[in-house]
């Protein structure tokens, strides 16, 4: 792809603010969607900790990228925060990644979203160095537990690494919100805490879920647990084979099951967020509907199994799922009739069109 205009103009200039900005939809078109209804600075720390997340995440995909070498790149990235000869070496130790370009040039230009961040509030800045932190260093972990691609062995393995890359965020997103929204008190903090992480978890199962194949054929990285494939007569290394398509299927059912349940957290999470908070609950609503309606289709596909597959929502749907989800919003019986409408099957306004 060819980086968007507004994000060449931004580098030309060497314009952090605008650079931020502009490579975010670049790099999640979704995401993009959800920031602009964040206010001020609580929009510009989860845009900034979105990039900074996305920069690790970035480095932990590369491919073939000697894992030592990651780790120093990792060791590098989060000393960043506080040391510039840290980013620089950082800055010349991603150069010879290669992969998406309008994440690769994120990755280059670190030091603009690093000079965004350091415009936030302090205490704003240590929330996110906090959980950027523990995201790299789980991402760290893996990287070199799993020299030759990630290849997680057990449920209990699964779930620690969703914790790393993924809880975190949870986590993350709901300590700013304390932050910064007067409507989140101590109180409604505390029970928000409680289901933060399977909010950001199920996200990130029905992510894993959606891309198996192209985890496997474009990061070498395969996420089911081998203890999952082997019961039902397969392994990591025949998770495309054609011929066990049906085993592999069913190998699938209890991460599946998982996606279920923390999707059900999630929505509770949702629900929880109090209605003052509007920008909140719009940014938390549209990334939990998508993930229902990709489940749905995922429950009755074997796309994700094939070479070069996936499964995605249709864009109408995912249109009518955002006009709509931002009507009902502020209704708790609107979000749970919604949710449960797109449940049971595709979600589609007759005037909307597809682009």
């Amino acid at each position: 792809m060819t980086l968007p205009t507004a994000v060449t103009a931004a580098l030309a200039q060497r314009d952090a603010a605008r650079f931020c900005e502009a490579i975010l939809p670049a790099v999640s078109r979704t995401f993009a969607l959800g920031i602009k209804v964040l206010p001020g600075a609580l929009g510009q720390a989860v845009l900034d900790a979105y990039l900074l997340c996305r920069i690790a995440d970035t480095v932990e995909d590369a491919p073939a990228v000697n894992p030592q070498v990651k780790a120093a790149l990792f060791d590098d990235f989060l000393a960043a925060f506080s040391d510039h000869a840290a980013l620089d070496r950082f800055r010349h130790g991603v150069k010879p990644l290669v992969g998406d370009e309008a994440h690769l040039s994120l990755t280059l230009n670190a030091d603009l979203v690093f000079a965004h961040f350091s415009v936030l509030p302090p205490k704003t800045r240590a929330v996110v160095q906090k959980w950027v932190t523990e995201m790299a260093l789980g991402m760290r972990k893996f990287v070199l537990l799993y020299p030759d691609g990630i290849r997680i062995q057990t449920v209990d393995e699964y779930k620690e690494y969703c914790y790393y890359v993924a809880g975190t965020v949870g986590y993350m997103l709901t300590d700013l919100w304390h932050e910064h929204s007067s409507s989140i008190g101590t109180k409604r903090y505390a029970i928000l805490r409680e289901r933060c992480r399977a909010f950001a978890e199920a996200l990130q199962t029905v992510n894993i879920l959606k891309d198996v194949a192209a985890d496997a054929e474009k990061e070498n990285s395969v996420y089911v647990p081998e203890e999952l494939l082997r019961a039902h007569g397969s392994s990591q290394s025949s998770i495309l084979a054609p011929e066990l398509i049906a085993k592999n299927r069913e190998a699938l059912t209890q991460l599946i099951q998982l996606a279920w349940h923390d999707l059900e957290e999630a929505r509770m999470y949702l629900l929880l967020i109090p209605r003052r908070a509007i920008s909140i609950r719009l940014f938390c609503m549209l990334p939990l509907l998508l993930a229902y309606a990709t489940l749905r289709d995922l429950v009755q596909s074997t796309a994700m199994l094939k070479p070069g597959g996936s499964v995605k929502i249709s864009r109408r749907e995912v249109k009518s799922l955002l006009m709509t989800g931002s009507m009902l919003v502020m209704s708790n019986m609107g979000v749970r009739w919604l949710v449960e409408r797109v449940r049971r099957r595709a979600f589609v306004l007759e005037l909307v069109t597809a682009p």
